[in-house]
C-alpha cells in the first residue's frame, strides 16, 4: 500500500495511491487521522478500513492533478547513517567503520518529493546522496534484530542533501546535513508488506539526466535490521521517525573535478518498488 500526504489546492490531506489515482482518506473516513504520524500510530485499528478504501476507491483524484508533499511533514526524528556502502567508503578515502556512524538531520530539513532543494547562500558545495528511507512504525526501545522488521512501517525514496563545506569544517556533521529543504523524501510511504525484502532493491540517481549513482540495497554494510537494533539501544524509536539508510558511491564531492549542484540542476532518485523523487535546485531566496 502506498500512503501519501498531498494537497489538491486546500489543506494537506492523507491519501492512498492506487495506480494513477489517489483516494483521499479523510473524505471517505471522516474519523481517520489527518496527520501521517497519527495514522501510523493508529494503523492497527484503522488498517482494515484503509485497505478496503484502496480496494474499492471512491472519490479518487488523478495523481497528476494533486501536489504530493513530504509524506511526514515534520518528522519527530531524522537519523542518517554515514559510510554504509563499500564503494562510497572507498571514494571517501575512509576506513570501513567498525561501528555504525550516525548523525541527525533537523526536522526542518524535511522536504517534498518534487519540491526545490535550496542552494545555500553561504556556500556553493551542495551535494546529493540517494538513499532508501525506513519509516518507523511500532518502534520501541532495545529492539532485537529479530524484532526489527516488525518495528518498521514502510519505506521511501530519499536524498540526504549535504552542504559539504559546512559538513567537513567541524568533526560533527549535523549542521552541514541540516540546511532547510535538504531532506526531500517520498513520493509516498510504501508499506512493508508491499516492499518485501528491503535489502534487494535497485537504487539510482541522475543529475540533469546523467546517471551518477547505481547500486542495490543488498550492498548496505549495516542493514536496516542492524540499524534499528543499534539505534534503539540509545533512543526510543517512535512512529514516523525516519532512518536514512546510507548512500552508494557516485557523489559529486568524490568526482574529479568535484561537481556540486547549482541553480537549475535537477536530481532524480529512483528506488525499485518505492517510486521516484525529482527535485529541482534553486538559489536560496
Amino acid at each position: 500500500m502506498k500512503l501519501a500526504t498531498f494537497t489538491a489546492g486546500g489543506p494537506p490531506e492523507l491519501g492512498v495511491v492506487t495506480g494513477s489515482v489517489i483516494v483521499p482518506i479523510g473524505r471517505a473516513l471522516p474519523r481517520a487521522p489527518a496527520d501521517m504520524i497519527d495514522l501510523i500510530r493508529q494503523w492497527p485499528q484503522i488498517e482494515g478500513e484503509v485497505r478496503a478504501l484502496a480496494a474499492a476507491p471512491s472519490g479518487a483524484l488523478a495523481l497528476e492533478a494533486v501536489r504530493l508533499l513530504a509524506p511526514i511533514r515534520r518528522p519527530g526524528k531524522i537519523m542518517a547513517i554515514g559510510l554504509n556502502y563499500a564503494d562510497h567508503i572507498a571514494e571517501s578515502r575512509m576506513e570501513a567503520p567498525a561501528h555504525q556512524v550516525w548523525f541527525s538531520k533537523a526536522s526542518t530539513a524535511a522536504n517534498g518529493p518534487f519540491d526545490p532543494i535550496d542552494v545555500p547562500k553561504v556556500s556553493q558545495a551542495l551535494d546529493y546522496e540517494a538513499e532508501m528511507v525506513a519509516v518507523i512504525g511500532a518502534g520501541g526501545r532495545h529492539i532485537s534484530r529479530a524484532g526489527a522488521a516488525a518495528a518498521v512501517f514502510g519505506y521511501c525514496v530519499g536524498d540526504d542533501a549535504t552542504e559539504r563545506l559546512w559538513q567537513h569544517r567541524t568533526p560533527q556533521w549535523v549542521v552541514g546535513k541540516s540546511f532547510d529543504s535538504h531532506a526531500p523524501f517520498g513520493p509516498w510511504i510504501t508499506t512493508t508488506d508491499e516492499v518485501g525484502d528491503p535489502h534487494d532493491l535497485d537504487i539510482r540517481c541522475w543529475v540533469n539526466g546523467e546517471l551518477r549513482q547505481e547500486s542495490n540495497t543488498r550492498h548496505l554494510v549495516f542493514d536496516v535490521w542492524a540499524q534499528v537494533e543499534h539505534l534503539s539501544q540509545a533512543m526510543t524509536l517512535e512512529p514516523g521517525d525516519l532512518l536514512f539508510t546510507g548512500t552508494p558511491g557516485g557523489i559529486g564531492a568524490a568526482m574529479t573535478p568535484r561537481r556540486f549542484l547549482k541553480d537549475g540542476d535537477r536530481v532524480r532518485i529512483e528506488i525499485e518498488r518505492l517510486g521516484v523523487i525529482d527535485n529541482p535546485c534553486r538559489t536560496e531566496a
